[in-house]
This record gives structure tokens, sequence and C-alpha cells, in this order.
């Protein structure tokens, strides 16, 4: 093909030549909605090509919860914390999370200095990680630490991995930990170590459930509602009890339920019933297992030919799971689909990619990063 004809057949179909000697590689869009307006066969076409283009300097995260064309495209799938973990460790220099936003900040939290962290859609945020703020859970530890006896004033706040990156700040500024769904029981076990009192937030279900592990009575574990006045408890309450929960929850495992669960034994009696811990306790407890993200990937991993599992998780987890193993039967127990983490798709992935030179990193402060940082590493140390 001659210059001249190579030239008229980039202007005509957006094709531009990145490198000498390259291969043609599809022009640059202005705009998200010009993404949108693409099928996803060349969406897919272009990330594709974006990859091979930065080579290493290029590190895709994909949650669990992500679709399935996401995590296909993903360099690394898992839970959040381990994405952020393996990130960290890696050599790419620009880090896209495709997850919602306290994923991408945990991230910002461990990576490295010349490191940049990208977020496809700063708008998809976690709707249990909003139920707790700084504010909320500022004055909610004032109250509390002052209904304290004076002899035991000392109380450990605890955040799940599923909080905001000040949050996890809060606690390591006070001696306290971060946690995840498949550590909270050895991270409750070091705070009884240090204190008496547990402050957790803001999934009260993981809370409960890893309290009852424990063997700690309900009664003693009592529900702090920052709607209401001194959380809906007395003081009286609050020295007496040892694990103090935030009203908070996982919409998408609130789904779940015990009668889910009665339902499928009735039609499968030889089912097994794995769920997240964030489902409520009457569903743990009549479960089969319970435990995280990366836990129930290795639970129906363990499953024999032709057996039957239901999950109770996100959907788009299940559905590949499904996929993974069509030796055996696997079923969701309902569907429940993450509509945050849903909002990550093809068109602003690719072009998050395709401006990473324009568009904002994830940014937190130093004294942010610094005491979120402090709080990890505690857990970390655990292991």
């Amino acid at each position: 093909m001659r210059r001249d004809q190579l030239k008229k057949y980039s202007n005509t179909f957006g094709l531009v030549k990145m490198t000498t000697g390259a291969k043609l590689h599809p022009m640059k869009l202005e705009k998200l909605e010009d993404y949108e307006k693409l099928p996803e066969d060349e969406l897919v076409s272009r990330i594709k090509n974006l990859k091979s283009l930065m080579g290493s300097d290029l590190v895709i995260l994909g949650h669990h919860y992500q679709r399935p064309k996401i995590t296909s495209l993903s360099d690394f799938v898992g839970d959040s914390f381990g994405l952020s973990d393996k990130a960290s460790k890696s050599s790419g220099k620009n880090i896209v999370f495709c997850g919602v936003r306290f994923m991408a900040e945990s991230a910002a939290i461990l990576c490295q200095p010349n490191q940049k962290v990208y977020h496809p859609d700063p708008d998809a945020g976690c709707p249990m990680a909003d139920m707790a703020n700084m504010k909320q859970v500022t004055e909610a530890w004032e109250k509390i630490t002052l209904a304290q006896n004076s002899s035991d004033k000392k109380v450990i706040p605890v955040t799940y991995m599923n909080s905001t990156a000040d949050l996890k700040a809060f606690c390591g500024e006070r001696e306290g930990i971060v946690c995840t769904s498949s550590n909270a029981q050895k991270t409750f076990e070091w705070a009884f170590q240090k204190s008496s009192k547990i402050f957790f937030f803001p999934d009260e279900h993981l809370g409960r459930n890893t309290g009852k592990k424990l063997g700690i009575d309900l009664d003693q574990m009592i529900l702090w509602d920052p709607a209401k006045p001194h959380g809906g408890t007395t003081p009286d309450q609050v020295r007496q009890s040892k694990v103090i929960l935030w009203a908070g929850h996982c919409p998408v495992h609130m789904e779940f339920k015990a009668r889910d669960i009665k339902h499928v034994r009735k039609y499968f009696p030889n089912c097994k019933v794995i769920v997240h811990p964030e489902c409520d306790k009457e569903t743990v407890d009549l479960a089969d297992a319970s435990g995280s993200t990366d836990f129930i990937v290795k639970y129906v991993a363990a499953q024999p030919p032709k057996s039957t599992t239901f999950v109770g998780t996100e959907v788009n987890l299940v559905t590949r799971l499904q996929a993974k193993y069509p030796d055996r039967r696997v079923f969701k127990l309902q569907r429940s689909l993450c509509l945050t983490m849903y909002q990550i798709n093809l068109s602003n992935l690719c072009y998050t990619i395709d401006h990473l030179d324009q568009l904002e990193t994830v940014e937190l402060s130093e004294a942010v990063k610094s005491n979120a940082r402090v709080a990890l590493d505690r857990m970390l140390n655990l292991s």
C-alpha cells in the first residue's frame, strides 16, 4: 500500500500508527460518550491493543464481582485486598482498578510511590462503605469512650476492608486495625488481646457472625445506629457490651435468606450451600459453610464432579464458577447483582486506559495514606 493510500485509509477508519513498525491502532476518541457508541467486540479489541502496547506498565485489576467481559481482560482477578496487594508488588506504573471506590482507595494506600491508580467510574461507590462516614463514626467514638468505666477506657476500633480510606486511617490513629472477611476472626482475637471491647464498622453482619464464632453471646453484641440518639443504646449497654456493631450492611448479601436455603434443600437434599459472612446470622447458621469470595471459589473447586452447590454471593462470581466447573452443578442461591460494580463496563475501561495522561488519579492525603497503612500493616502482621 502506497503512503498516500495508507493516509487515506487511516483517516477514513480512524486509525493511527502508534510507533514506527507497530501495527495500526484505533485512534483515541475524545469523549466517554464516543466509546459508549462502539460495539463490544471493538472495545475488547481496543483494550487488548492498548494492553499490548503498554505491556507491564499497565495492570488491570478485576474484582470477583465484575462482569465476565471485564475479568477476562484483567491481569489479576480476586478480592479487594488481594488485588491491591498484587498491584503494589507488580512493576505496573498504571493501575486500573475495576471495582468500587473503596477498592481503588485501598490500592492507592498500598501502591508504590511510582505507581498511579485509576478508577474507571469514580461514582461507583459501595453502599455498605457509604453507610459509615467520618463524622458519624467520630461522634459515635466520643460517646462510646465517654460511656466507658474509668478503669477500662480503651476500645479497639476495627474497620472492615469495605470502608473509606479515612476510616481506615481513623483506626490506624487509635490503635485499631483493618480486617477482611477471611481474617475477621483472627483480627477480633488480636483486638481482644488489647482490650475487652471492640467497636466494629461498617458491616453489622460480618461483625455478629465473627463474634458468634468466638463464642460471644448475642446480648453482648449491641447495635449502634447513627440515625438514633446515642446510637439507640444506653451508656450501661455500651459498658456491658463486648462488641459494638455499626448498623450497616451489604445490600447484595442481604438478598439471601434462611428461607432460600430451606427451599433448595427441599428439592436438592444432598446439596451443599455456601454463603458470604456478610449475610445475616440466620442464613450463615443454616449454610454448610461461609467465607470470603476467595474462600467460596476454593470451596466450589473442592467439590467432587456431579455434586450440587448453591452459592450465596454476587451473581457474576457464581456465573464464572458455573462456566469454570461444567462437571458439577453450581447454582445461585438467589440472583443478586451489585449495581455499583456493574457501573464498570468496557466503555469506561477503554476510555480510562486510552486517556491515562488526562484523567485524575485516585488521590489521598499523605496523612490518610500513612495512618491507613498503619492499620493495614497491623492486619498484615497477624499472618
